[in-house]
């Protein structure tokens, strides 16, 4: 369990411009914020604002064009292409609006594929993942398929997908997006009773201010700027 109170992510003075045919574009213009370990935080703002590239660049997707970002004290902006992809694997979780499971893979076999990747042995992922997926509600449907699971239990799999491999940080992209309001609610009360079991942070970014008021911390963003620090 990270050392609670501690910042795990760090943001200093972050600007990431991008090219728009013979014009740049400046998504991010400037950001700073800290993120405590073992919180739970939400980037708030309407498409378009920078909360989607800013959660690309906390999450190690993208690199800064200036400033740093720091995710458990490593500078992401120093590191090789390879060194990148084995610390997403391995420090990181990742759930998305439109929840990413392999079609053919069960939800069992979904959860337990990060632990593959990382060569954990096939009998420990195996028990590994059906305790996941027995944690985040799913133990009835671990062999059913993405095909037939509802949007809810499928984004339950992404949210144990995600936790499974005992990430220090979660980033979730909109992760309420494609599913109803009781079920957004759920999905995000999952996540919070999931952080609360293992410590593991949530940065969460969304457009809608109710999943926004469910949040420990919230940073609005318009235009690439915070509106609050």
């Amino acid at each position: 369990m990270p050392d609670i109170l501690q910042p795990l992510v760090q943001v200093f003075d972050v600007r990431k411009t991008y090219a728009l045919g013979h014009r740049s574009v400046e998504a991010v213009r400037g950001v700073t914020l800290e993120i405590l370990a073992g919180s739970f935080v939400v980037l708030q703002g309407p498409s378009g604002s920078g909360k989607t590239t800013l959660l690309n660049l906390i999450g190690c997707i993208d690199r800064p064009t200036s400033g740093k970002v720091l995710v458990g004290g490593r500078d992401i902006a120093g590191l090789s292409d390879d060194e990148l992809s084995l610390f997403r694997l391995t420090k990181l979780g990742f759930v998305f609006q439109s929840f990413n499971l392999i079609p053919v893979l069960s939800a069992v076999e979904n959860i337990e594929y990060p632990l593959l990747l990382q060569r954990v042995p096939k009998a420990e992922a195996r028990a590994r993942a059906l305790a996941m997926a027995a944690a985040v509600g799913l133990a009835d449907a671990a062999d059913q398929r993405p095909g037939e699971l509802s949007g809810g239990q499928c984004q339950r799999v992404a949210i144990g997908r995600s936790l499974v491999a005992n990430p220090p940080l979660v980033i979730a992209d909109e992760p309420t997006a494609n599913l109803d309001v009781a079920n957004g609610r759920a999905i995000v009360d999952l996540m919070h009773q999931m952080k609360e079991r293992t410590g593991t942070t949530f940065v969460i970014s969304t457009h809608d201010s109710a999943i926004a008021a469910m949040a420990e911390r919230c940073f609005a963003i318009r235009d690439g700027l915070l509106l609050n620090t």
